[in-house]
């Protein structure tokens, strides 16, 4: 009986011994050339070559009208402009637009009256990425025409309705006013 304890004992220890040793990592079946992603990257170059040249050709075709181009990668003109107000919305700010949609042939997809009178908390409410940033470069009762390729529009995934794939977007703002942060 005591040799069985043993011999068991042993068998135990010579078992958990054998088991713990470090065991060697295993090499990936398959390893990733990165290829889809450089793919990726020179498509989405070119639909931004793209769509900067329509924008281009635009500006081209209106000479008299002064665009300005933003660090965001989007152009803008102003419509009217507010010269004696100096005052620019800032996160948190309560901001109260109007605005129209078109595409860059000019066409309607969402009209000002569609769309409604707006009102935005600065930086802290999820709208079109271009006129998050747009609309913090206006005054009180400026009206801004905004030229927006599709990455600062609505992307890849348009907005399920009227607005396609990769679509550039020209939008009209009006910021009729702004109040400052609530605390």
């Amino acid at each position: 009986m005591k040799n069985i304890k043993i011999g068991l004992v042993l068998s135990i220890t010579i078992i958990s011994l054998v088991s713990c040793k470090q065991q060697q990592a295993r090499m990936p079946i398959s390893q990733s050339s990165g290829t889809f992603m450089n793919e990726s990257v020179e498509r989405n170059k070119k639909l931004i070559k793209g769509e900067e040249g329509q924008i281009d050709a635009i500006i081209k075709s209106n000479p008299k009208i002064q665009y300005i181009a933003s660090k965001k990668g989007y152009w803008y003109h102003y419509d009217v402009k507010n010269e004696k107000d100096t005052m620019n919305p800032k996160k948190g700010d309560v901001a109260y637009f109007d605005y129209e949609i078109k595409d860059l042939k000019g066409n309607v997809i969402y009209s000002q009256l569609e769309l409604k009178p707006q009102t935005y908390v600065v930086d802290k409410q999820n709208i079109m990425m271009g006129l998050r940033d747009g609309i913090k470069l206006m005054r009180k009762n400026e009206t801004v025409t905004f030229l927006f390729p599709s990455h600062m529009a609505f992307g890849y995934h348009g907005d399920n309705r009227r607005i396609g794939t990769n679509e550039p977007l020209m939008c009209t703002v009006t910021l009729n006013d702004f109040k400052p942060e609530i605390k």
